[in-house]
C-alpha cells in the first residue's frame, strides 16, 4: 500500500459558545446520552499551578437566553458548521454519507432556534414595559386592569416560546451529538502502511499459549469469570510488572507524569471523551452506582482537567496513566478466541497530552515516535498504519496503529495506537487554554498506547522464542525485574 503523508497543522478554534456568538461556552449539562444515566455536568474547581480557576464571568451565561438559562456543553463547533457547511459536509462524507446529511438537520434546527430567540427577547421586553406601565398607573391611581391583562397574555406567550426553545435546544443537541470529529485532511481513506521496521520471524513458530503453558491459565479464568478471562502466573507476572515499570520510566524521561487513575467513572467522563454515545455495547456498567468501568485510562486522564482553563505557558501537559481496562468485546464472538489477545480485562500504560490546537499535529507525530522507540527497544518487528477514516472512533481526527508481527499467527496485529482528537474532547469537557493575552480557546487532546501489556507479552513470547521453546527476553526488561529467560513450559 502507498505511504501516508505528513500531518498539517491544526487551526485554532475558539471555545466561544457556538450558539451565542461572542459568549463563552456554557457549562450546563445536555440531556443524559443514556436512559437513566447521569446528566452531563463538568464541575469547575479552584486550582493552582498551571490551572486557572474559571471565574463567573469566564463561565458565561448565554445572554440571549436570559434568566441564567444555558445550553449544554458544545459538541462540534456549531459556528464552524454555520460558516462553512459545505466544508463540514465534505469532511464528514469521508466517514459516511449519512453523517454528511446530518449537517443539514443541524442547520435546520439551528435556524429554528435562532428564529425563536429574537421573538422571545421581544416578548420579554414587552413584558418589562407592561410591568413598568402597571407600576406607573398604580402610582397615578389609574385603572390597571387592561395593562395587567396584556401582561398576562404576553407572559403566556413567553412560557410557550420558552417551551419551544427548550425543545429546539434538545433537538439541536441530539443532532449535534451524533456528529463525530472532522477527519484530518491527511487521514487515510483506506488503511495505509507508512513504514515497516524489523525483520519478521519466518518459519514454524509456536504461539503464545504453547510457549507460556501453565503460566497462562485460560481454563481457570473461564471457570471463575467466563470466557476471555485468564490467570497469569510466575514469570509472566514478573514480565508484566517489568514492562509497566520500564514503560513508565521511559515515558517519564520524555516528560510524562505517571498517574494511577480511577477505573470507575461517571457517565460524563465517557461522554466527554466520545465513548458515549458511540460504544455503549462495549462498556461494563454498574447501574446501582451510576458508574462505568473504563476501557482505557484515556477516559480518566481526559477528565483530569475538565472544566478548567489551562495556562498556555504550562503546555503541553503530558501524563502516563497505568490501569486495568475492561471491554465487553461485543460483536467479537468467534474472533481471536485463543489465548489473551482479545480479553475482557487487561492492563495498559496510556499516554495522554493536553496542548494547543496549533501544536496537536506535531504532538501526534511525537507520540507515534515514542511508541516506535518502545517497540524497537523490545526488538519487536512492526509496521505503522495510517488508519482509514471509516474506522476512526468518533473523537479521532487521525489515528496511527503500530501493528506487531506475531509469528504464531503469521501476520501483523494491532499492538498500540495513537490518536489526535483535536478539540473534540476538550470542547465536550470544557477544557480551555489562556495565553498571556487574549480570551480562552479550546484546548487539544491526544492519546496513545505505550504498552498494552497482554498483547505485548504475546509479541515478546512469540518473537523471542528459541528452538527449545524457551524465551530470551530483552535486556531492557531484565533491568526492571523480568527473567532473562523463560524456560520451556512443555
Amino acid at each position: 500500500m502507498p505511504s501516508g503523508g505528513v500531518l498539517g497543522r491544526g487551526k485554532a478554534t475558539s471555545l466561544a459558545c457556538s450558539l451565542c456568538p461572542g459568549q463563552p461556552t456554557p457549562a450546563t449539562p445536555p440531556p443524559a446520552p443514556r436512559t437513566g444515566g447521569l446528566p452531563f455536568n463538568v464541575p469547575r474547581r479552584p486550582t493552582g499551578g498551571p490551572r486557572a480557576a474559571a471565574t463567573p464571568s469566564q463561565r458565561g451565561t448565554c445572554s440571549s437566553r436570559g434568566r441564567g438559562e444555558r445550553l449544554g456543553a458544545a459538541v462540534l463547533d456549531l459556528r464552524l458548521i454555520r460558516e462553512e457547511p459545505d466544508a463540514v459536509r465534505a469532511a464528514l462524507a469521508r466517514r459516511g454519507e449519512a453523517l454528511a446529511a446530518g449537517v443539514d438537520a443541524v442547520l435546520e434546527l439551528d435556524a429554528r432556534r435562532r428564529t425563536l430567540l429574537p421573538e422571545l427577547e421581544t416578548l420579554r421586553a414587552a413584558k418589562n414595559q407592561a410591568s413598568e406601565e402597571i407600576a406607573r398607573a398604580k402610582r397615578d391611581g389609574a385603572d390597571t386592569a387592561d395593562a395587567i391583562a396584556r401582561m398576562r397574555e404576553v407572559g403566556e406567550r413567553e412560557k410557550q416560546l420558552e417551551q419551544e426553545l427548550a425543545g429546539a435546544d434538545a433537538q439541536l443537541h441530539a443532532a449535534l451529538i451524533t456528529l463525530p470529529n472532522l477527519p484530518a485532511p491527511d487521514a487515510a481513506d483506506e488503511d495505509t502502511v507508512i513504514r515497516t521496521a524489523g525483520e519478521p520471524r519466518g518459519g514454524p513458530a509456536a504461539d503464545h499459549l504453547e510457549l507460556a503453558g501453565p503460566l497462562i491459565d485460560m481454563e481457570a479464568g473461564a471457570r471463575l469469570s467466563g470466557s476471555r478471562f485468564a490467570y497469569l502466573k510466575g514469570d509472566l507476572v514478573m514480565l508484566e510488572l517489568a514492562l509497566v515499570r520500564w514503560a513508565l520510566e521511559r515515558l517519564r524521561a520524555q516528560g510524562f507524569e505517571p498517574v494511577l487513575p480511577p477505573v470507575l467513572v461517571r457517565e460524563q467522563a465517557l461522554y466527554g471523551t466520545g465513548f458515549l454515545p458511540d460504544t455503549e455495547q462495549q462498556i461494563y456498567s454498574l447501574p446501582a452506582d451510576e458508574l462505568f468501568l473504563v476501557g482505557t485510562s484515556e477516559v480518566a486522564l481526559a477528565s483530569l482537567h475538565a472544566g478548567e482553563i489551562l495556562d498556555a505557558a504550562s503546555l503541553p501537559l503530558r501524563y502516563a496513566g497505568f490501569s486495568s481496562c475492561f471491554r465487553r468485546e461485543a460483536g467479537a464472538a468467534g474472533k481471536d478466541t485463543r489465548g489473551i489477545f482479545r480479553v475482557h480485562q487487561f492492563d495498559k500504560v496510556e499516554m495522554f497530552v493536553f496542548t494547543t490546537a496549533e501544536e496537536a499535529a506535531a504532538e501526534h507525530e511525537r507520540i507515534l515516535a515514542i511508541e516506535e522507540s518502545l517497540l524497537r527497544e523490545l526488538e519487536i518487528p512492526y509496521r505503522v498504519v495510517n488508519i482509514a477514516v471509516g474506522d476512526l472512533g468518533s473523537s479521532a481526527a487521525k489515528k496511527y496503529d503500530c501493528e506487531a508481527w506475531l509469528p504464531g499467527q503469521e501476520r501483523y496485529r494491532e499492538l498500540t495506537s495513537c490518536s489526535n482528537t483535536t478539540d473534540f474532547q476538550a470542547r465536550r469537557l470544557e477544557i480551555r487554554v489562556r495565553a498571556a493575552s487574549g480570551r480562552p480557546v479550546t484546548a487539544a487532546t491526544l492519546n496513545g498506547t505505550a504498552v498494552a501489556v497482554g498483547r505485548t507479552i504475546i509479541a515478546l513470547l512469540e518473537n523471542h522464542q528459541r528452538e527449545d521453546r524457551s524465551v530470551a527476553l530483552p535486556a531492557c526488561l531484565v533491568e526492571f525485574g523480568a527473567p532473562a529467560v523463560i524456560p520451556p513450559q512443555s
